[in-house]
């Protein structure tokens, strides 16, 4: 028996569920909102967990392809203290394997590979319990019923509601992004400053992070602690004022450091939500959700991961169901599994987040001392 499937969301979770199903030739759906793959920026670079997100793509038999696309040497970190002075420097094994970076764009094309997205399906509403199974309602009016409908559409899902009345509350950290193009050729020092892989540098309740994608191209990250409505500048789209304000904000760092800033092209506003620690719901039969719409946390290298392992587990356990109550008992399983283990990063990533903006750097250090090889 077929069921009828439909996966909410084009990101890792979703296109990870999508393409294990379409390995063991189930028919799934999937719906995007955004118009094309290429619709927006894709975003940076993500660390693929040998035990999480490289699991996920071996189920769905892209681990090969993901390993010849994947940088390595992008494991490197070093730390710097806010006067420029080195504090660690860790470099990856040329054997290491464990955490291997890809650009999103990258993964996002990798697990595409055969799929057959609806393009420009935003979902406003999914209603369970409905005669003919989950009601979808989307935006330009239309509906369709599924037998399982599962929500991978982030952090300020359509489909939670089906679920759940929770919704993701601010964590008192604001990230604002930059972006540094053509970095070795343009930007040598900062390049050198960089490395192959990650720069962080702490201060009191601020953080600058920079990450290399591949291509020269190296994302930025100015990290603080504020109220909501607190913004570098107003006006987010004067470019020159937000520059000037984080500079502000920063004012006493090395200079070379404050060049992350001083050469970004243009800044997004990216405020850091979460969804509660344990969270988790009565189970409704024909809905479930994955990664980010299930477990939002803060963003330290878990949440993709986390989310591509879930996608393709549910895939597995949808994929072996034969009837229509074995479906529902498998999606009933997988939600248990998923609580456990999404509880448990969570809690990590929470308490890692106190710790890396926070009233003390020497805590952010003492951090990643326990996770870093020796």
């Amino acid at each position: 028996m077929r069921h009828r499937i439909a996966v909410v969301g084009g990101g890792p979770a979703g296109l990870t569920f999508a393409r294990v199903l379409h390995r063991h030739d189930h028919p799934v759906t999937v719906l995007e909102r955004d118009p094309a793959p290429d619709a927006r920026p894709p975003g940076g670079t993500l660390d693929l967990h040998e035990k999480l997100g490289q699991l996920a793509l071996e189920k769905a038999g892209l681990l090969a392809e993901f390993q010849a696309l994947s940088r390595p040497e992008g494991q490197a970190m070093r730390i710097l203290d806010p006067d420029g002075t080195v504090l660690r420097d860790w470099r990856p094994r040329p054997d290491d394997l464990a955490n291997p970076e890809i650009d999103r764009g990258h993964l996002r094309d990798l697990l595409l590979g055969p799929l057959d997205v609806l393009w420009g399906r935003g979902v406003t509403e999914v209603v369970p319990g409905t005669r003919d199974g989950a009601l979808v309602r989307f935006a330009d009016g239309r509906q369709e019923t599924f037998d399982l409908v599962v929500g991978a559409d982030g952090a300020w899902s359509r489909v939670r509601p089906a679920v759940s009345s929770a919704t993701p509350h601010y964590t008192g950290v604001t990230l604002v992004e930059t972006s540094l193009d053509d970095v070795d050729a343009r930007h040598p020092d900062l390049a050198r400053l960089i490395g192959d892989g990650s720069l962080a540098v702490y201060g009191v309740n601020r953080a600058l992070v920079a990450q290399r994608n591949s291509g020269g191209h190296v994302k930025v990250y100015a990290q603080f602690r504020a109220p909501l409505d607190r913004h570098p500048h107003p006006d987010p789209a004067d470019v020159e004022a937000v520059r000037s304000g984080l500079l502000g904000l920063f004012d006493g760092w090395a200079a070379p450091v404050l060049d992350l800033l001083r050469h970004g092209t243009a800044f997004a506003h990216r405020p850091l939500h979460v969804l509660p620690v344990s969270h988790s719901w009565a189970h409704v039969p024909g809905v479930t959700l994955l990664g980010d719409a299930a477990h939002l946390m803060p963003p330290l290298g878990a949440g993709a991961n986390l989310a591509m392992l879930e996608g393709a587990e549910l895939a597995e356990s949808v994929a072996a169901a034969s009837g229509p109550g074995d479906l529902d008992e498998a999606v009933r399983a997988f939600e248990e599994r998923m609580w456990a283990r999404a509880g448990r990063w969570a809690e990590i990533t929470t308490a890692g987040l106190e710790r890396l903006v926070s009233p003390d750097p020497a805590e952010a250090i003492a951090l990643f001392d326990e996770v870093q090889p020796s």
